[in-house]
């Protein structure tokens, strides 16, 4: 599953309730067996193969189903007990004999019981029932979308982590793992779609036809997919795979890129992995509308995605919406064998799907785009972590998960972006040929079975030859991000010794004694010609370097910890700055950013770097010199130095902006395009005059001139506009959302109409997204849209329409939504009346995110009260 990890979206799963019968040992331990895997359900039986047939009601928002489950008894029993959730059941037999039913609607289980209790070996579970057709993603659900033609309405499913449930009365688990037959009876003339091809179509007359789809291979539960629509499909064959888009009919050509990208990723991954994909179809599936929870989904054979994911629309279509869409692709299809083909055991490995998924996905963009320099978007991955992972209510990647509620919770940047980081950093250990022959040895031994971390780690170190469990453990096991305190000493004979202390880099919790990691660091002169390597054990090391110049430790990046130098060795890589790799800098300024506002370095050590960075340095270094700027003025909300700020700011990427241009140059590489709209969005937001005008002046001239705005700069042009619009501007944008057609445009128009500064255009923004106009899916997009400026209105307007508000936002996101509307708060008083609401509304269990948004208030205000006064008094000596 590809998460949406923005502020604005940066929600999760249902809450659901339940109490873990038994739980593991130890997270991570070796040997998950059906004894020790966590579960919710009672050990008796398990299944086989499910045989199910439904007809869904789309107009009812409902549908009738029957389903056949072979079951194997362990051991006798008069009842089975499963998963199930807003289910009505209508009758149950067990073996052709009558079966009482009793639901638990708390627990989400029904439970099916004999008179007779049942013998150990098989039998046959066969279950009459209803379920619901839901708005949000979860379930069966339906998304509506406009046409010329009028209004459509297509039938979609999303499961992860937990709502099989709603769709089928299952072993909803990922360990349960059974083979799926499923027949559907449908509208004729519509196109029906599961995990494997159609095999048989039968036309029942009366405007029906019943579709029956060849078996499925064994899966888990959360992985069974279903689709119904107006559909079309372009498929092309490769690896004798027969890979497909499906989209509305008449956006196959916006699915081009998409197609031509996934073909070769399947070879590739054939390669790299050694097992080829085993399916005879793998679809990639574009269905209008979004979720706060998730972009895209990996369902075996038949990968879901929201049409923004997926789709190229040269309306409004950018380079980085191109990239973003290749990532995706390359995520969910390495899903195929990393999470489809081998399973996590339970939830607590979660990380061995995502972080893994996206850690592949790097090195499928590396493969086939190295014009794209995907090594640098990493960096930025691995930042998104740590500035979780620094907070006091971080937690480990593998983390013991007991109920449902738990699992959804799992699905943040710890699990992806710090399980992608590690990854990098392991495979940099022991080095990328033994990584993939490990890598190869663990999804030949676990195919189709089910696994826990250490079955990774084990297959890796028995290719590598080198103990890599530890250091692992230490990164997966334990939460917190290292600290490397680096002291030099004088050069001599042409090499210098580095002194290594390792710390813990901690953003709200200065005094926390540190934990101890095993810390592989590279660290390389820059006028050095070899990469020194050593790993810090027991909290301190001492490592040679060949070279007299500034050294660079975590040469390279590769490394999953912070880097604090002695004062005297900043100021020479500073001095140095624009002489060090690209990717290097990258991480020096991030560190310097991140450690700045923690305190452990002073807060203008990263205007010094901005300072330093040629106008000619790689464009996602810029880009990134943007980002840290528009942070600081973040900072400065509300505040009379603001201004100044801004001046500055301003007068630093100005000249940029006027380098790249506003009209791209032909044959220029897509990371200059993409720092163009990068330079327009952040100088509109800082209300940059100039930039301000021309945005206006190109969103006046569009009616009559095509190339007042370009499809690539649309999205960058219309959010300046946006961000400053006045009342009129904004009753602009509102008009062309109510006439658009277009559900990928009409969704971006909508979102607009959520970013406006004016704080009584917020208003009206909010007021909007809780009527039926923007979709349903729609508008808690626009409320977190309001949320990333005006974090309080929108928290104080969400937890008074709270009902509303959740009706409008996934099932599987409720618990987290409101929440994380108050995170971008600066303001102490909004962290107390967070906690407040919190413990007033969420269940102890359920306030994860809750807690994660009140620390990010309380560092931001944390970060205004202490860091901003040096950063102000930097900005008056500059001038």
């Amino acid at each position: 599953m590809r998460r949406l990890l923005s502020t604005a979206a940066a929600v999760t799963l249902l809450l659901a309730s339940g109490t873990a019968l038994a739980a593991p040992a130890v997270p991570g331990s070796k040997g998950a067996t059906p004894a020790t895997v966590t579960t919710q359900l009672p050990r008796n039986a398990h299944p086989t193969h499910y045989d199910l047939a439904f007809t869904p009601d789309a107009q009812k928002m409902s549908f009738t189903a029957s389903v056949k489950i072979a079951v194997e008894v362990t051991e006798p029993t008069t009842t089975i007990t499963l998963q199930a959730a807003d289910l009505t059941f209508v009758k149950a037999t067990i073996d052709g004999k009558p079966a009482t039913i009793k639901v638990d609607e708390d627990a989400q289980t029904a439970a099916f019981t004999l008179k007779a209790p049942l013998a150990k070996g098989k039998h046959v579970l066969a279950i009459d029932y209803a379920g619901k057709i839901y708005t949000q993603a979860a379930g069966l659900f339906a998304l509506d979308y406009d046409t010329e033609e009028g209004p459509r309405r297509a039938l979609y499913t999303q499961f992860e982590n937990s709502d099989a449930r709603r769709f089928i009365p299952s072993w909803d688990e990922p360990f349960h793992k059974a083979t799926f037959r499923v027949e559907a009876t449908v509208p004729t003339g519509q196109m029906a779609l599961s995990n494997m091809p159609v095999s048989k179509s039968v036309d029942l007359g009366g405007g029906k036809t019943r579709v029956t789809f060849a078996t499925s291979p064994k899966m888990s539960t959360y992985l069974l997919f279903f689709g119904l629509g107006e559909f079309e499909r372009a498929s092309l064959k490769t690896a004798g795979v027969d890979i497909g888009v499906v989209t509305k009919k008449g956006d196959l050509p916006k699915a081009k890129f998409a197609l031509e990208s996934a073909g070769p990723m399947v070879a590739w991954y054939n390669d790299y992995f050694g097992v080829d994909y085993p399916l005879p179809v793998l679809d990639h599936i574009a269905a209008p509308g979004r979720s706060q929870f998730f972009s895209a989904m990996e369902n075996w054979g038949a990968i879901f995605y929201f049409e923004y994911a997926l789709l190229m629309d040269p309306k409004i279509s950018s380079q980085r919406d191109a990239q973003n869409i290749y990532t995706t692709v390359a995520h969910e299809t390495a899903h195929q064998w990393f999470g489809n083909l081998v399973t996590m055991a339970w939830w607590d490995d979660l990380w061995l799907n995502e972080g893994f998924a996206s850690w592949m996905e790097g090195r499928a963009t590396e493969k086939f785009h190295p014009e794209w320099n995907a090594a640098l978007a990493a960096v930025g991955g691995r930042e998104y972590a740590m500035n979780l992972d620094g907070l006091s209510t971080t937690h480990p990647v593998v983390q013991h998960v007991e109920t449902v509620e738990q699992a959804s919770q799992a699905f943040d940047a710890i699990t992806y972006q710090k399980g992608e980081a590690v990854i990098r950093m392991l495979e940099g250990y022991v080095g990328e040929d033994a990584w993939r022959t490990g890598v190869r040895a663990y999804i030949k031994a676990h195919a189709y079975g089910n696994t826990v971390s250490d079955d990774l780690w084990s297959a890796v170190e028995a290719a590598a030859g080198k103990p890599i469990t530890a250091i692992a453990h230490d990164f997966t096991l334990q939460p917190g991000v290292p600290l490397i305190r680096v002291e030099g000493g004088a050069c001599q004979a042409g090499k210098q010794v580095l002194t290594l202390t390792q710390g813990e880099f901690s953003k709200d919790f200065p005094d926390k004694a540190p934990l101890a990691w095993r810390v592989p660091v590279n660290a390389k002169a820059l006028d050095g010609a070899t990469i020194a390597k050593t790993v810090v054990e027991g909290g301190r090391a001492s490592l040679t370097v060949e070279g007299c110049g500034p050294v660079v430790v975590n040469a390279g990046q590769s490394g999953y910890y912070r880097t604090l130098y002695a004062p005297a060795q900043f100021q020479r890589l500073a001095a140095d700055f624009g002489k060090l790799a690209p990717i290097d800098q990258l991480g020096l300024l991030s560190d310097a950013w991140s450690m700045g506002t923690a305190g452990q370095q002073s807060p203008t050590d990263a205007l010094a770097l901005i300072a330093a960075t040629p106008a000619d340095a790689d464009p996602q270094v810029l880009s990134k010199v943007a980002g840290v700027l528009s942070a600081i003025d973040g900072y400065y909300e509300g505040q009379a130095e603001r201004a100044a700020f801004r001046k500055l700011a301003i007068a630093r990427l100005s000249p940029l902006l006027t380098r790249v241009g506003w009209e791209a140059k032909a044959g220029e590489p897509d990371p200059v395009a993409i720092l163009r709209g990068d330079l327009i969005s952040t100088l509109g937001e800082l209300g940059d005059t100039a930039v301000v005008a021309e945005a206006r002046r190109r969103y006046a001239a569009d009616k009559s001139d095509p190339a007042a705005i370009p499809g690539t700069l649309r999205k960058a042009i219309l959010t300046v506009v946006a961000v400053n619009a006045d009342a009129a501007t904004w009753d602009a944008i509102h008009a062309q959302a109510q006439a658009e057609k277009t559900p990928l445009v009409r969704t971006q128009l909508y979102s607009l109409l959520a970013a406006a500064d004016d704080e009584t255009l917020a208003r009206k923004a909010l007021d909007l997204a809780l009527t039926a106009e923007p979709g349903e899916t729609n508008s808690a997009g626009m409320i977190s849209g309001v949320a990333s400026r005006h974090p309080d209105l929108a928290f104080d307007f969400a937890a008074a329409h709270r009902d509303a508000v959740d009706a409008k936002v996934d099932n599987s996101a409720r618990t987290r939504f409101i929440p994380s509307l108050a995170k971008a708060s600066g303001k102490p008083e909004t962290a107390e009346k967070l906690k407040a609401w919190a413990q007033a509304n969420l269940a102890e269990g359920s306030r994860k995110e809750a807690d994660k948004a009140v620390s990010a208030i309380e560092y931001r205000a944390k970060v205004r009260r202490e860091r901003l006064p040096a950063i102000t008094a930097w900005v008056a000596k500059a001038g």
